[in-house]
């Protein structure tokens, strides 16, 4: 029987081919896998399937044949927890930090790093770009392969430069596999965050500015345009999230500037791509005028962040209006960014989206520190070449990051487009920072980053509506919706006569849909005058999953009703009986005609009128 060869898939030390034939006893076959991965004898498994079913067990009697088992097959090699190979064991230096196989889990540096879930699902995920066979080209049978139809890697740039479009930056899980893909299979590549500081400690010499040394001082920098991305797209998964923040500019014809809540998704138009979903704009406090937005302090910042998280969100970005009307009556702006003589982001947008972007670093359990780069982005909202309102999304480089966070770089006075390295002084040292550019000649040369092109530092990053809507918060399919806030400038305001009014909007069956709207549910958590504080968790999770059954066990809880009495003591338009209101406020009876009652089940006021409740149908007791 001619010999096959059969790959061997472990979460530890990769992909391995062994060669077998079809004759081979099992018992004999487990033995050759053990000593091709170094295991023990007990505390791991072989399976023909990667969920681990049809395991394969040591017999002298059965055959390799008798499994089913041919040329090509990929068997799974899986370890119980506590027999899992010590991570001192695998072929990695000590300064190793990425994957020793591309066909499996990344190996970690840091174990108790918690990764964002959507990177550990890329871990899992084979990353190979698969092709179908070449009818013209392929000259083999249907189960072979050759050249012309085998797998890529994920990294292949003659693949990404004709995808249509063309995909500039490699995801940062195909960076990774890249770096792991070489023959010393990544065992010499370190994921280390920049530093431009002096490394402290040192007693050879009086602290700086009295002297420095070769071990503490940090290296000259030659900036490099970033060849990988961290987000891949950034989605808005319907227009009106967009709409509700371009308003403000629309009524006080003032810059504004949001925070963007979402998530972290697989996006599968890029190999081992991430998408940015974006939910709902978050505007803090900010003083805005037609051409400078200041962001103030926001003592709510904590309490909105663990409310959205609540509801499976999270800041995965900002951004930012920069539009001046062009012709009011067809309702263009005016383009002067993107273009050959303009800028994408100024220096100063640079600078702030790499405070964004240090304030919410990647976790990373390849890096020594346990995060690299970012996955926080950038969005400009700004006029394209047809004068039409348009999204531009970006990124600023990890070297970027480090500049900014050590406060290396500043904005430029009066060019935009231009950043400079600051120098050394008695306060602060300040490494050598280059960027290389071609002169007329077309020769390579290196200039000092005083000033500095912000255009090395930029990685752009497509923005876009979904073609098929996604609402997590049902209101943003009315046309009636909560104010936003800090909004009080332009008359719009988040007290509770707002919240008296809108509520009125919706009849009772609609309470889970009134309740659906991000600004209302961050007004009701964070308002010092609402007693909602310790019972919101469950109004968050009838959002979260649009679960009728636990909005009503909301409006059954003593706190609802409180603030249902002070909407019938602050507004006495909730009293009319044919109003149909959702929050349930108690109808004085000289207008309805008799006495009100309770009803036992969902202690919704009901008019005298009625013998069942109004509410959930049930029946007065």
């Amino acid at each position: 029987m001619t010999s096959m060869v059969i790959r061997i898939q472990s979460p530890d030390h990769g992909t391995k081919r062994i060669e077998a034939k079809g004759s081979e006893n099992i018992t004999s076959f487990l033995e050759r896998v053990q000593s091709l991965f170094l295991l023990g004898d007990t505390g791991w498994e072989l399976y023909k399937e990667h969920n681990k079913k049809n395991f394969i067990k040591a017999s002298r009697a059965k055959k390799l044949s008798d499994y089913q088992i041919k040329h090509g097959d990929m068997l799974f090699l899986e370890f119980s927890h506590k027999s899992r190979p010590d991570s001192s064991s695998l072929p990695f230096s000590s300064e190793v930090s990425p994957r020793q196989s591309t066909e499996t889990g990344l190996a970690s540096l840091v174990p108790d790093v918690q990764e964002d879930e959507v990177d550990r699902l890329l871990r899992e995920e084979d990353g190979k770009i698969y092709r179908k066979r070449n009818e013209q080209l392929c000259r083999h049978g249907p189960q072979g392969k050759c050249l012309h139809c085998v797998p890529l890697e994920p990294y292949d740039q003659e693949f990404l430069s004709k995808c249509d479009p063309p995909i500039k930056f490699l995801s940062f899980h195909s960076y990774i596999r890249k770096l792991t893909g070489g023959v010393d299979k990544g065992k010499f590549v370190n994921l280390e965050n920049l530093s431009c500081k002096i490394k402290p400690g040192c007693k050879e010499h009086p602290p700086w500015p009295g002297g420095i040394c070769t071990k503490c001082q940090p290296s000259a920098i030659t900036l490099n345009r970033q060849e990988y991305r961290h987000v891949d797209n950034i989605m808005f998964e319907n227009p009106a999230v967009a709409d509700r923040f371009l308003n403000y500019w629309r009524f006080s014809g003032c810059q504004r500037i949001g925070i963007l809540y979402g998530r972290y998704e697989v996006f599968k138009d890029v190999p081992l791509g991430i998408k940015a979903r974006v939910a709902a704009i978050y505007e803090p406090p900010q003083r805005t005028t037609v051409n400078k937005i200041e962001l103030l302090d926001n003592p709510k910042e904590a309490l909105v962040m663990a409310a959205a998280e609540k509801m499976g969100l999270r800041p995965i970005g900002w951004i930012f209006t920069d539009l001046v009307a062009d012709d009011l009556s067809k309702g263009t702006v005016k383009n002067f960014r993107g273009n050959i003589d303009s800028h994408f982001l100024s220096a100063e947008e640079c600078i702030m989206a790499a405070d964004f972007q240090n304030k919410y670093p990647n976790p990373c359990s390849l890096s020594p520190d346990g995060h690299f780069g970012s996955k926080f982005v950038t969005v400009v909202v700004t006029g394209d070449n047809d004068n039409q309102i348009h999204f531009e999304g970006y990124q600023v480089s990890n070297q970027c990051m480090a500049l900014v966070r050590d406060d290396c770089f500043v904005p430029t006075k009066d060019v935009p487009q231009l950043g400079y390295i600051k120098e050394s002084g008695n306060e602060q040292y300040v490494p050598d920072v280059f960027y290389k550019d071609k002169d007329n000649y077309g020769n390579e040369v290196i200039h000092i980053a005083r000033p500095l092109p912000v255009e090395y530092l930029l990685v752009t990053i497509p923005a876009a509506f979904a073609s098929d809507f996604h609402y997590t918060f049902k209101s943003n399919i009315q046309s009636e919706s909560f104010p936003v806030e800090n909004r009080e400038n332009i008359g719009q305001t988040q007290e509770f006569s707002a919240l008296t009014s809108y509520l009125e909007r919706f009849p009772p069956n609609k309470f889970l849909e009134a309740m659906s709207d991000f600004h209302l549910l961050m007004f009701l958590a964070t308002s010092d005058m609402l007693p909602l504080k310790d019972k919101m968790d469950i109004l968050f999770e009838a959002v979260k999953n649009h679960d009728e059954a636990k909005a009503m066990e909301f409006m059954k809880t003593e706190e609802w009703a409180t603030v249902q009495e002070m909407m019938f003591a602050n507004g006495p338009s909730m009293s009319s009986p044919t109003s149909s209101n959702t929050s349930g406020a108690r109808q004085p009876a000289a207008q309805s005609g008799g006495p009100m009652w309770t009803c036992a089940h969902c202690t919704f006021l009901n008019q005298s009128i009625h013998n069942s409740c109004e509410m959930c149908s049930l029946p007065q007791t």
